[in-house]
């Protein structure tokens, strides 16, 4: 048992510090390091650590253990939501409403709301509605303004 352990440390250690894209080339890396191992022994490893392929812009797909896995895919998110599911947002004073995908308004207001800008106060959320109510005296591009810092497109999206 002492041995599989150390093993999957090796794995771990590999795919962490290097671009690793297939179980031929982590059998050689593996192999490199001291340890005799057959494509069975690694594919039931990587799926013992729950080790996952991702993207990569260089390599095609590369591995990654499931804390780089969680990073990448939290960046991803990041990026493409909360934007890709406003359809738009329309003012009134101190009032927003934010039209949004089916489904998506809950999802958004929480990340508006974790994010807590100063220019709103608080959000309200439906299936496919938010409504924002902005502080006394900010305006409407100061809310814009302060949204589009963590939703980059927004902008686009207003009436």
């Amino acid at each position: 048992m002492k041995i599989k352990a150390q093993r999957l440390m090796a794995i771990k250690q590999i795919i962490s510090s290097r671009k690793v894209s297939s179980q031929e080339e982590l059998v050689v890396l593996l192999e490199a390091e001291g340890y005799k191992i057959t494509q069975a022994t690694l594919s039931r490893d990587l799926k013992y650590l729950k080790v996952a392929k991702v993207p990569d812009a260089e390599t095609g797909y590369k591995y990654v253990v499931p804390e780089s896995a969680q990073k990448q895919e939290e960046q991803v998110k990041q990026e493409e939501f909360p934007v890709s599911g406003v359809e738009s947002i329309e003012f009134s004073g101190h009032l927003a409403i934010m039209k949004t995908r089916p489904g998506f308004a809950n999802g958004i207001a929480s990340v508006i709301d974790s994010h807590g800008p100063y220019e709103i106060l608080g959000t309200i959320a439906g299936d496919d509605s938010i409504l924002l109510i902005s502080r006394e005296g900010v305006s409407k591009s100061d809310v814009i303004n302060a949204l589009s810092l963590f939703m980059p497109g927004l902008k686009e999206k207003t009436l």
